[in-house]
């Protein structure tokens, strides 16, 4: 719409100048006309507002109904508790935090804090305040030589042809200026994430972009090449995702630019297909090696993987081969069945993959079963906005959080559900110029700092009011849940902990574990279904 206005902006008045020849009346029209051509070229040329800027003068009307929306859906509409799959409550609080306005809730909350499901914190009479900076996580096992220090806090795995190279460039441009990292996503490294040097995790999915060979296989050598790069700080292997576990990725060569291309590693004119498994690896111990392979090629950097929880008995054969090879990752991240992505297929998204809450509780108690949680640091993801979704997290096992659907709320995402379309009329989710050059990275890259600064914030507030000085300090029975009208139970009831070394060391299999635990095997993803009796 940028062009076109423009085009617009001169045909209109001339062929009004034109016809107002012959009809004089006609000059009237300038009265109107004129008024429009200013709003919109200053809507053209401010930074502010993504929709203004990518749709002149239209762009308004986004804005009188978000104005007169609190009544319409009030009356005729929604609440602010509805919409999915973020409520507008929710998308609020991240515009309001992104811009470092007022988020404070006029007239109590609007939830039913009677109904089934709904949840709180038990906070002190003794509140305490929780210095925000203090709140990092050192990431790197004893095998690591470049721990890293990272926010508690940091943007979660979105690839540039994903994403515009604006909506990359104001992630990483935010990421730098508010000191947190910068996941990749499996797409590759690209200029965009390297031009304001914010730390990255670099993410090698299956298809290895960025450090493969002519035929899709890992190549080390590429893979050393880039590693050096001191902007990069960890490496994460992507096993699977929540929003689609267990499912592969194409990119149809039609929409296989140049840049693309290059970034990735692979031919023009081609589909680029993401296979659903790794090549580099198809057993645990296998997996194993492979992380102390890319740890050493990397020069000691943290070397961890991400799933989403679908059979329990293969994280369970993971923990095995952990124990056999004495080699650990240095941190897992759990992705929850909820997890977002621009596309995937209805089913998957609905119905595949363990819900985040239940995957991060079953990790976390495994690793402890198996006395390894010491040396592993959980990251959790799937649908984290605020303070809240962060604490409940902490209290069940998490060590620090990505954000995905949080940052691009920062972006100034509307929740238009077109990510897969190419048409996303924010900017973000497109490779379409006339539509990201309306996103002004020197505008948004201070959003999502903001929002990063803001909600960590109020992460340390809630800690504070809770009495604790610190998240290590969180445990189960700090959150509550209403059951139904007369019974409430805390989390520790809801989610019973492994204590440390019970696997091992008490030769203790809680009954919930004991069936995948039997059928894990080290040497095969596949259940040996033999050893059970």
């Amino acid at each position: 719409m940028r062009k076109e206005f423009i085009k617009l902006s001169i045909l209109v008045p001339l062929i009004l100048l034109l016809l107002s020849f012959c009809f004089p009346v006609l000059y009237w029209s300038f009265v109107f006309v004129l008024p429009l051509i200013f709003i919109g070229y200053n809507d053209y040329f401010q930074t502010r507002h993504s929709i203004r800027r990518i749709f002149p003068i239209l762009g308004h009307f986004r804005y009188l109904l978000e104005m007169i929306r609190p009544e319409i859906n009030q009356y005729f509409i929604e609440s602010n508790q509805d919409g999915v799959p973020i409520c507008r409550e929710e998308r609020s609080l991240a515009y309001q935090r992104a811009k470092s306005e007022n988020d404070a809730l006029p007239f109590g909350t609007q939830k039913n804090v009677y109904e089934n499901g709904y949840e709180w914190l038990a906070h002190s009479i003794t509140p305490k305040h929780v210095q925000v900076d203090s709140l990092r996580v050192l990431i790197g096992g004893t095998e690591c030589k470049q721990p890293y220090s990272a926010s508690i806090l940091n943007i979660s795995a979105m690839s540039f042809g994903s994403l515009s190279p604006n909506a990359v460039l104001a992630l990483n441009g935010g990421a730098k200026e508010g000191g947190f990292a910068h996941n990749t996503g499996e797409g590759g490294i690209s200029s965009y994430h390297l031009e304001h040097g914010g730390d990255l995790i670099w993410q090698l999915g299956t298809g290895y972009f960025g450090c493969r060979t002519e035929e899709g296989k890992f190549s080390a050598e590429n893979f050393k090449l880039k590693v050096e790069n001191p902007v990069i700080k960890m490496i994460e292997i992507k096993i699977s995702q929540g929003a689609k576990p267990g499912h592969g990725g194409l990119l149809p060569a039609a929409k296989l630019t140049h840049e693309i291309a290059e970034i990735r590693g692979v031919p023009l004119g081609e589909d680029v297909v993401s296979p659903a498994a790794h090549s580099a690896f198809s057993t645990p111990l296998e997996l194993l090696e492979f992380v102390a392979s890319l740890r050493d090629l990397s020069g000691g950097k943290p070397v961890g993987f991400k799933l989403a929880i679908g059979n329990r008995y293969e994280f369970i054969a993971i923990c095995k081969a952990m124990l056999e090879t004495g080699i650990k990752p240095d941190f897992i991240t759990i992705d929850g069945g909820e997890g977002g992505t621009g596309a995937a297929p209805l089913e998957f998204s609905n119905r595949i993959g363990e819900p985040g809450v239940d995957a991060l509780i079953f990790a976390h108690n495994i690793l402890k079963g198996f006395s390894l949680r010491a040396d592993i640091k959980l990251i959790a993801t799937g649908k984290v906005t605020n303070g809240f979704e962060m604490i409940k997290r902490l209290a069940l096992g998490a060590d620090l959080f990505y954000s995905a659907r949080g940052m691009l709320l920062a972006l100034g995402c509307i929740q238009a559900l077109r990510c897969h379309t190419n048409h996303c009329p924010t900017g973000l989710a497109t490779q379409d110029s006339n539509l990201y050059d309306g996103l002004v990275v020197s505008d948004k890259r201070i959003r999502v700092k903001n929002f990063h600064k803001n909600n960590v914030a109020s992460l340390a507030h809630m800690i504070g009011a809770m009495g604790l000085e610190t998240p290590n300090q969180l445990k189960p029975w700090h959150v509550k849940r209403r059951i139904d009208l007369t019974e409430v139970r805390s989390y520790d009831d809801l989610y019973p902990q492994v204590e440390d070394g019970d696997f091992i060391v008490k030769n203790l299999i809680p009954e919930p574990y004991l069936k995948d635990y039997r059928f894990a095997d080290s040497k095969s993803f596949n259940a040996n279904i033999c050893s059970f009796s």
